[in-house]
């Protein structure tokens, strides 16, 4: 037996019942999306729009109000894969706080996406307060990262 073992260490991670809460915000990000998406195919009926047409052409005269609606979801789609990273990162050590950050995220971009779906696309910034859930999530990653690599 070999007891100068040199490679790398290996860390032991057991989850715990907070760690449920994580995955039960990383779930209920699917029903958000499942909402807006429902929402932006009303929006194609209402507002004349075919697929596979992403947005309303400027020949739409309701073309403004689709966009819109389109816009607040393929805004979110854009941003989910760092939420998604930040949640699982985070909730590595921190599952309590990540998901609290997590459900102010998508808090934020509830409230993002109805303001932008008003046809008013300044009322989106009413759901900026989503960025306080991104950016604990993000602290509770980079903290992760370093106690892993400090371990």
């Amino acid at each position: 037996m070999n007891t100068n073992y040199s490679g790398p260490k290996l860390l032991t991670f057991v989850l715990s019942k907070e760690h449920g809460y994580a995955a039960g915000v990383a779930l209920s990000s699917w029903f958000v999306l499942q909402y807006m998406g429902v929402n932006v195919m009303k929006a194609r009926k209402r507002y004349n729009v075919e697929y596979p047409a992403l947005y309303a052409p400027d020949s739409n005269p309701q073309g403004k109000a689709f966009n819109c609606v389109q816009r607040g979801h393929q805004n979110t789609l854009e941003n989910y894969p760092q939420f998604l990273l930040m949640l699982g990162l985070g909730s590595v050590e921190y599952p309590l706080v990540s998901s609290i950050g997590g459900v102010i995220w998508l808090l934020g971009r509830l409230v993002y996406f109805h303001g932008y779906s008003s046809g008013q696309p300044e009322k989106r910034e009413y759901g900026a307060f989503g960025y306080i859930g991104l950016f604990t999530m993000m602290g509770c990653s980079i903290r992760t990262i370093y106690n892993l690599l400090r371990a």
